[in-house]
């Protein structure tokens, strides 16, 4: 049953995502791995899925933008890294200095203000170049390279920690493009001597010893994504979601189910209505395609997913098995991240990062809490 008037409980197993973490580790070993908190750990949490991580050996996280990087500094030690992968907005490169963050340049543009910001500040400056290897997205240009390298030469300044790129297709690891952009980075490697290559994101692991340089950036994986598309799936679960029940029926049939009447019951079927929609997550494209579970039973969504609720058929279930507060499994053992994604027509990344605010969430694990709307 529903408590204290959630709507749903969404629950985060840190000890899943901390065996996630160890497992990538030491597929990669002796290159080290990070762990990526961008976009609030994938909806699960920045400042604890972090600490958890912490807690496993990670010393180096990576972000988007600067304002999380802002957000998730002061709930780190300080011998972790926080690498902000957008680089800097103009006008932020002192603040970020002061704040310890650590752009990833993506232009000569970027790097000749952080050169500037180092100057300014009579401080020695970390940072990442990122190159682009194929991608077309983020990352210093073929054009710009020669450059990069000459300011390189006199820039004291500047503490070039590692060079990157991304994969644009390691989940799909015959991809030719993969061995494409492992070529471009080997050469760019070989124009930058002597600094240290992160390359491989959480699919890139997978393609083996060559993609992972010294340093490799996980993310979906550490969530229980699988990093590898029609591959079985080699990480732990660490989300389950609930949501409960708001009002059941029984209609005859002919009865018409939701908005614009796009499901029409063909027999007398039994419904329930449970409190979530698309505003939490559950996106409109799984109208009368998704399902949830209750006891191991699938129950097929039928008609159009609603702001704030979804309408399913119940019929499989003995009678009476669902009431007011009764709770409906969206995620957990029945039904991955991967196959809600697949039902909706789209990607795990995209269910996580969505999940709304108005979950009861729960920590399992290390720090175990229980806390309303996001951290």
């Amino acid at each position: 049953m529903a408590s204290e008037g959630a709507a749903g409980h969404l629950t985060v197993d840190l000890d899943a995502l901390g065996r996630n973490y160890q497992k990538l580790s030491a597929e990669v070993s002796p290159a080290r791995a990070a762990g990526v908190v961008k976009a609030d750990a994938y909806g699960l949490g920045a400042e604890r899925v972090a600490a958890r991580l912490y807690a496993e050996g990670c010393r180096i996280f990576f972000v988007a933008q600067y304002v999380e990087g802002r957000r998730l500094r002061p709930a780190l030690p300080s011998d972790a890294q926080i690498f902000v992968l957008n680089g800097l907005q103009p006008g932020s490169e002192r603040d970020a200095a002061q704040d310890g963050l650590v752009p990833v340049i993506n232009s000569f543009a970027q790097l000749k203000r952080w050169i500037d910001a180092a100057n300014a500040t009579g401080r020695r400056l970390p940072a990442i170049l990122q190159f682009d290897t194929g991608m077309s997205r983020l990352g210093i240009p073929l054009e710009e390279r020669a450059r990069v390298a000459d300011l390189l030469k006199t820039a004291r300044s500047i503490d070039v920690q590692f060079i990157m790129s991304h994969l644009a297709s390691a989940d799909e690891a015959q991809d030719e493009q993969n061995e494409d952009q492992l070529s471009e980075m080997r050469r760019i490697a070989g124009e930058f001597p002597g600094l240290a290559v992160c390359f491989a994101n959480s699919g890139g692991i997978f393609l083996g010893e060559a993609y992972h340089g010294a340093l490799v950036r996980p993310g979906i994986a550490l969530y229980g994504g699988a990093p590898t598309a029609n591959a079985p799936n080699p990480m732990e679960p660490t989300v389950s979601l609930d949501v409960a029940v708001v009002q059941t029926r029984t209609v005859p049939s002919g009865t018409k189910v939701g908005y614009g009447g796009t499901h029409v019951a063909t027999d007398e079927t039994r419904l329930a209505t449970i409190s979530a929609g698309y505003a939490d997550g559950l996106l409109r494209s799984l109208s009368s395609r998704g399902a949830v579970y209750c006891d191991g039973v699938r129950l097929p969504i039928v008609g159009r997913v609603s702001m704030d609720s979804i309408t399913i058929d119940i019929s499989s279930l003995p009678e009476g098995r669902l009431e007011l507060g009764s709770l409906v499994e969206v995620l957990g053992p029945h039904q991955t991240i991967d196959d809600l994604a697949r039902d909706a027509g789209t990607i795990s990344y995209e269910i996580l990062t969505g999940l709304g605010d108005r979950f009861e969430r729960r920590y399992r694990g290390a720090a175990n809490s229980t806390v309303t709307g996001k951290p």
